[in-house]
């Protein structure tokens, strides 16, 4: 028998110890159950105990245990309650239980299905997964999907699909040619698309100082009559879901016009593209599937854990160009190899808990969990319509509601007022030039009597903050 080294000895232990996995899933369940009543930001006792991590790096082997158990004592206190129904501070979403189940399984399984070889589950998963996306979506058939972190990467590759394709239009190689006197590619967008979007046209080499920039009306979609002549080296990015005001671009209009001249469509559907799954919403993104590719997130709208991202492309040829993988050691299969669709090798095999999320639901499971999220983003806004002092700034088409105060100063002590009250959480932004409450409502979990109870600490932070000011007076 080979002898074992200390620490191996050590962790051959510790797997035979059924303990420290069961205390730790104890432990997390715990959370879960109170995850629902408990302050949605963490105190401000639990953000000073977070001192308990600062040390200096161990010097040797410690206790599982005790890792585990310092591990829950401290960091458990100081996470946000984003799983809850009380967080509309960014489109986080909540986790559907069945997927953070699975999730915890996959885990154990440790899979990376970026070749068939290394996880047939993961492959076969991602398969299936890719077929019922096309389905819910009503997209082109040839339609491939790359499973990757979020939409910041979805987009990324989105694009470079793009950049191969537009590129190739004009009889240039981007692989093995590069840049240099490279023929160019118009990129097109709306005055409000997504940071994101902007970080990929970035990475990409594109450079931001050559958008053409289109107007957006008062909704903050692309005004299509203003949108410059298109041709086949024409990259035009449309959105499916304002990151503030929640609205959709005219994708029927806009995508004829693009298909016509021979331009990619690329659109940024991160939490928006999901209503297209909804019977009573899709008309948001009717003519979204004349696209070229699309990007969206999981664990927003769809609640999966994170992170989970996808990018959707009608041209497989293009993706799989842009985000090409060669080597001696890779083995090929007949079945689905990850690593084609993705940019990166190593990833876990986050497919797990899309997939049992989208089984568990199924087509009316996740219309009536996604129209359920309008619903209460339209309660909330009516019930802040009834309030002095509050004023909705948008057409609630989705889950986003923009608010604002009298005055920016009002609306930013309100706001810092409603945070310190951590009986629900939202953040701020920036709407035509005035400062806001934005609210995303984009959990499972969050009930009528939930928005009741946020649109009240609403109402008792404005009142405070008014006290105080006319007590300074």
């Amino acid at each position: 028998m080979t002898k074992k080294s200390t620490i191996q000895d050590k962790m051959y232990s510790d797997i035979q110890d059924e303990t420290i996995f069961t205390s730790a899933q104890t432990n997390g369940y715990n959370y879960l159950t109170e995850i629902f009543d408990r302050n949605v930001f963490p105190t401000e006792k639990a953000l000073t105990d977070l001192t308990n991590f600062d040390e200096e790096m161990p010097e040797n082997s410690s206790n599982a245990h005790t890792v585990l158990e310092h591990l829950h004592t401290y960091g458990s206190p100081a996470t946000v309650a984003n799983m809850g129904g009380r967080y509309f501070g960014f489109v986080c979403g909540s986790s559907v239980p069945v997927g953070l189940a699975g999730k915890n399984l996959a885990t154990y399984w440790d899979q990376s299905p970026t070749m068939n070889v290394l996880s047939p589950i993961g492959s076969k998963l991602e398969t299936v997964v890719e077929k019922w996306l096309k389905q819910l979506f009503n997209l082109p058939e040839q339609t491939v999907a790359g499973f990757v972190s979020g939409t910041s990467m979805a987009t990324f590759c989105g694009l470079a699909a793009a950049r191969y394709r537009l590129l190739a239009n004009q009889g240039w190689n981007i692989n093995d040619q590069g840049f240099s006197n490279a023929p160019k590619i118009r990129v097109v967008t709306g005055k409000q698309a997504h940071s994101t979007v902007l970080k990929a046209i970035s990475l990409l080499g594109f450079g931001k100082n050559t958008i053409e920039w289109v107007d957006v009306d008062n909704q903050g979609k692309i005004i299509p009559e203003l949108i410059p002549e298109l041709d086949n080296t024409t990259l035009l990015i449309l959105q499916a879901g304002n990151v503030n005001s929640g609205s959709f671009d005219d994708f029927e209009s806009i995508c004829k016009k693009a298909n016509k001249a021979g331009a990619w469509v690329h659109i940024d559907g991160a939490f928006g593209f999901w209503v297209g799954a909804v019977n009573q919403l899709k008309h948001l993104t009717k003519g979204a599937e004349k696209a070229n590719s699309w990007a969206v997130d999981g664990h927003k709208t769809l609640n999966t854990p994170y992170d989970s991202g996808v990018v959707l492309c009608e041209d497989k040829e293009a993706l799989m160009s842009a985000l090409h993988m060669s080597g001696s050691y890779i083995i090929t299969s007949k079945e689905r190899d990850g690593t084609f669709y993705t940019p990166e090798m190593s990833r876990r095999a986050r497919i797990v808990e899309l997939w049992a999320i989208l089984k568990y639901l199924g087509k009316s499971g996740v219309d009536e969990m996604i129209l359920g999220m309008h619903k209460r983003a339209q309660q909330f806004a009516n019930e802040l319509k009834n309030e002095n002092g509050y004023t909705v700034l948008n057409d609630v088409v989705f889950n986003q509601v923009m608010v604002s105060c009298k005055t920016d100063d009002l609306t930013d002590k309100t706001l810092a007022r409603i945070q310190e009250l951590r009986e629900c959480w939202v953040g701020g932004s920036i709407w035509k030039n005035r400062k806001i409450i934005r609210i995303s409502v984009c959990s499972w979990a969050t009930t009528k009597e939930d928005v009741t109870r946020s649109v009240n600490s609403f109402k008792q932070a404005l009142r405070e903050v008014q006290k105080n000011t006319l007590i300074a007076k």
